[in-house]
């Protein structure tokens, strides 16, 4: 095994502004990006909520265990429950300070583990979601599978040819 890259294709994002509703207090200024391990206050590609789209790429390692694949990186979360990578959704207010509010989690063992396996061997994941949940809200806790799309994706030598 080796490097791979995940790749995160987010369509359908909530827009900038999210009104009230039972269990939220609405917001301004939403954007989304990816939380780096340990670190909620560094984050890489934030995109404003209103985007058409938003897309990022983690530079990870992939390990072949007696477990099966082991993937680590920098955005790469590790607790108990499992590997998950974060996508932290924030207002940003005048000054360009980002505020958290709440989190999607992108967990890694969700993964067909015949998926993973192929993606370690192409060194290419790619997880595809919609970023709004069925009230129109920024999608947050555990992403589950039906709500997002994993994939063994060719590298790019191979999508090329």
């Amino acid at each position: 095994m080796g490097t791979m890259q995940i790749h995160i294709e987010a369509t359908h994002l909530p827009g900038r502004d999210c009104a009230p509703g039972p269990g939220f207090p609405g917001r301004t200024g939403v954007h989304v990006g990816v939380q780096r391990k340990d670190r909620p206050g560094e984050l890489l590609g934030v995109h404003p909520g209103d985007a058409p789209s938003a897309g990022w790429t983690l530079e990870c390692d992939a390990v072949s265990t007696a477990d099966g694949i082991v993937v680590s990186g920098p955005y790469v979360q590790n607790r108990l429950g499992g590997r998950f990578v974060y996508l932290s959704w924030g207002t940003v207010d005048g000054d360009g300070v980002f505020s958290m509010f709440r989190r999607a989690k992108l967990m890694l063992a969700d993964i067909d583990p015949g998926i993973l396996s192929a993606a370690a061997l192409t060194g290419h994941l790619t997880a595809r979601l919609r970023l709004t949940d069925e009230l129109g809200r920024p999608r947050c806790a555990r992403v589950r599978p039906g709500d997002i799309e994993w994939s063994a994706t060719p590298g790019p030598a191979a999508a090329g040819a």
